[in-house]
């Protein structure tokens, strides 16, 4: 007798729990729309910007004060050309693994012996940054028809060393970052 009410007060509990998780899935609190253009192609990316080296230069440790200090500001293009017109604007992220620091920022490689340093992202103009994962200002995209390669549009970025500890160890300070680009 006991093991029958104790299998029937557990068929009761799980009966109320799965009712309850049933009527809370089933009510609907508000809607999302999503919206969106699907292109036949977006703008190419030119092959001397779409894989490059941005070399940084032989910087002396000395330069680095401070965490927080940078040096080496180096501008760097991406350009893209064919743009449609149904694409107006775009924007570019840049990616890689974050230095365990500074999130904000790109680590160096693996295997580097360059130490406390990372490499930070800015706009064109040197001084606003762009937190590594998250997206650049967007630029207007020329998408007139003209001569090979057509619209042509530069999107010009800064690349610069910064400090993530207050005493920077000397050595090879390479870093690799993949980027994407939005249109909008």
């Amino acid at each position: 007798m006991q093991m029958k009410l104790s299998n029937l007060c557990r068929n009761l509990v799980a009966a109320a729990a799965v009712s309850g998780i049933t009527f809370s899935a089933s009510a609907a609190d508000g809607k999302i729309n999503f919206t969106g253009t699907i292109l036949d192609s977006a703008c190419t990316i030119d092959t001397n910007t779409a894989n490059q080296t941005v070399n940084l230069g032989k910087i002396p440790k000395s330069s680095f004060n401070a965490a927080g200090a940078v040096a080496a500001a180096t501008r760097f293009s991406i350009v893209l050309n064919n743009c449609p017109a149904a694409v107006t604007s775009a924007s570019i992220k840049f990616d890689g693994n974050a230095d365990s620091s500074d999130t904000n920022i790109l680590a160096l490689n693996s295997g580097q012996t360059a130490k406390g340093v990372g490499i930070a992202f800015y706009e064109e103009d040197g001084i606003t940054a762009i937190p590594l994962a998250t997206q650049s200002k967007s630029i207007t995209l020329d998408t007139s028809a003209g001569e090979e390669p057509s619209n042509s549009n530069k999107m010009t970025f800064v690349a610069k060393y910064k400090a993530t500890q207050a005493a920077v160890v000397a050595g090879t300070a390479n870093a690799t970052s993949d980027f994407t680009i939005t249109y909008q």
